[in-house]
């Protein structure tokens, strides 16, 4: 599932799980999986802690780096579980605010962020040049 949100690489992905599996993580701080009721996967969310997010003046806060699911379980309320698994994680960690992000072409995600209640703060588009 992974892959299908990220197709850039797989060895990128293969790498960051088990960073995370074994606790060596900088990425990912809390991930969850949502099961259909035959016990399939059918989405996951990853979480960070990051130290700025745009909208936010918190000096540390949950972010959402991840968040799909599969296409065929989409609109039965399988994002909707998982935002509220992140949700209630942030807050037991005693966290006010959850940020995330998407693509500025992908409406579907901003609708459905807007629909569990994110504001917009920003349209932006990020650069990064290598020097080395």
């Amino acid at each position: 599932m992974r892959y299908r949100l990220w197709p850039d690489s797989i060895d990128v992905h293969l790498d960051e799980i088990e960073e995370y599996f074994n606790g060596e993580s900088i990425d990912i701080v809390q991930a969850y999986v949502v099961e259909d009721e035959d016990g399939s996967l059918v989405g996951f969310m990853e979480l960070n802690i990051r130290n700025f997010a745009e909208g936010s003046r918190s000096p540390r806060l949950p972010y959402l780096e991840a968040w799909y699911v599969e296409e065929a379980y989409r609109g039965n309320g399988y994002g909707k579980k998982l935002m509220l698994m992140a949700e209630n994680w942030a807050i037991d960690k005693g966290y006010s605010e959850l940020a995330s992000d998407t693509n500025i072409e992908n409406e579907t995600s901003i609708a459905m962020h807007k629909s569990l209640g994110f504001k917009e703060t920003e349209r932006i588009i990020t650069f990064l040049k290598k020097l080395r």
